[in-house]
């Protein structure tokens, strides 16, 4: 009896005394400074409790983390600051109190932050995300405006490389018919036109938003020799912008322009406020299967994919706000609208004129995994008055295609093509004037 007692008198004991829970442990810190905002973010197993506060003269940033253990990861956070940040001037952090360590961020000016937590995800735990934002936004259309063209570079001027449109027929506008995979490409017997002097590429400055897919802690598809395919979507649109902004009235729009995340709506939202013209978004896809090689183009569909291939790498596509990081709380209803506002057939009409001359230029340099367009619900071309495409350049999962997508030389040759496409399709399709932009010098 005795024995029982002293046993339940022990069970009361540890009841009442405070548990203690083991402190979570960051086990990654990444910083993604870019022009539009800068990303930090903090991943961990278990979800980290926090709390930011600001405080001005001078602007600091405080973020308290609760029950972390202050370990390596976060003691070296301010060696991820670089002094080119456009918001962060340094970071600070140590322990303010038992069970909570604080991060004190010095700023460069005023700010907008959103911190959220985004639950596990493909490789990722848990990430505690800081999104450092300018207080005053910068207007997309007055950078492009101060911002100086781009010098043809040396790999621009390489003997692989040209700029000038090859005497060949141009794209009829009509569905081409279906072929094998991989093999596919268009003819048509219409006699070339001499496109750099027709009306239409000499009325006005031309605008084309060049997308480069994924980017900052969305890497998207990785090869087999590793390689990143956003680090290989970069890189080409920016030969692809190189190139445009030597063309006679054109230039060439860069909605990433270096190793960052924008969410997919950002993405269409920043080719409207440059008002383009086009929207060229720029991918390096991948299958399960290593052999699977060729180039696409896919344009927005109303009514669902063309395929089963089309549909599975649209939501593939689709899901890099997922990867990527979105801060749903934030809501943008004018956002909304453009994103789902599908009464743009006419739009969609130019995207498949535009989308079948890029292709065919594609079937120059390159198999074609398809020989004809596709369509499917790709977020990212979903403006209801830009005619929009995606490119997938060539399979990165294929061990020949990813080292070719690694190359210089053949880097340029599908800007080349990207850009050959799009004089071809303007040839055809003369640009509706656009107030905006239309007297503005560049």
């Amino acid at each position: 009896m005795l024995k029982a007692v002293v046993k339940l008198t022990s069970i009361l004991i540890l009841c009442w005394i405070p548990q203690v829970h083991a402190a979570v442990t960051v086990g990654s810190a990444r910083v993604w400074p870019a022009q539009d905002y800068t990303r930090l973010t903090l991943e961990s197993k278990q979800a980290i409790s926090h709390n930011m506060f600001t405080i001005s003269n001078p602007e600091r940033l405080v973020i308290d983390l609760e029950d972390v253990e202050l370990n390596s990861t976060l003691g070296e956070l301010s060696k991820l600051v670089g002094s080119n940040d456009p918001y962060i001037t340094s970071v600070r952090v140590g322990r303010f109190k038992p069970g909570v360590v604080r991060l004190v961020l010095d700023l460069k000016s005023e700010v907008k932050p959103q911190l959220f937590v985004l639950k596990p995800v493909g490789d990722y735990g848990y990430r505690l995300v800081l999104d450092v934002y300018p207080a005053q936004p910068i207007d997309p259309l007055m950078a492009l405006l101060e911002k100086p063209r781009t010098p043809l570079s040396e790999a621009a001027s390489a003997p692989a490389a040209t700029t000038q449109v090859a005497e060949k027929p141009p794209v009829e506008e009509k569905p081409e018919p279906a072929t094998k995979p991989g093999i596919g490409k268009t003819d048509s017997p219409l006699p070339a036109p001499a496109l750099q002097s027709l009306p239409e590429l000499r009325a006005r400055t031309l605008i084309v938003a060049i997308d480069a897919g994924h980017g900052g802690e969305d890497p998207g598809a990785r090869g087999k020799k590793g390689s990143y395919e956003k680090n290989v979507t970069l890189a080409i649109a920016r030969k692809v912008k190189t190139l445009m902004d030597e063309a006679p009235n054109m230039r060439g729009v860069l909605i990433r322009d270096g190793d960052y995340f924008i969410p997919l709506i950002g993405r269409v939202a920043k080719a409207r406020q440059v008002n383009s013209d086009l929207f060229i978004s720029i991918h390096a896809d991948a299958f399960i299967k290593s052999d699977v090689r060729g180039s696409s183009v896919f344009a927005l569909s109303e009514h669902g994919a063309t395929s089963a291939a089309a549909r599975w790498l649209a939501k593939k596509e689709n899901e890099a706000d997922l990867i990527g990081g979105v801060n749903i709380a934030v809501k943008d209803p004018y956002l909304a609208r453009t994103l789902f506002d599908l009464s743009q057939t006419a739009t969609i009409n130019d995207s498949m004129k535009l989308a079948r001359h890029v292709l065919h230029e594609l079937g120059d340099i390159n198999d074609l995994h398809r020989g004809q367009v596709e369509q499917a619900g790709f977020a990212v071309l979903k403006s209801p008055d830009i005619p929009s495409i995606l490119v997938e350049t060539a399979f990165i999962s294929n061990p020949s295609e990813e080292q070719r997508l690694n190359d210089d030389d053949y880097q340029m040759k599908i800007a080349n093509a990207i850009l050959n496409g799009i004089k071809r399709y303007f040839a055809q399709n003369p640009a509706l004037s656009k107030q905006k932009i239309a007297h503005m010098k560049f």
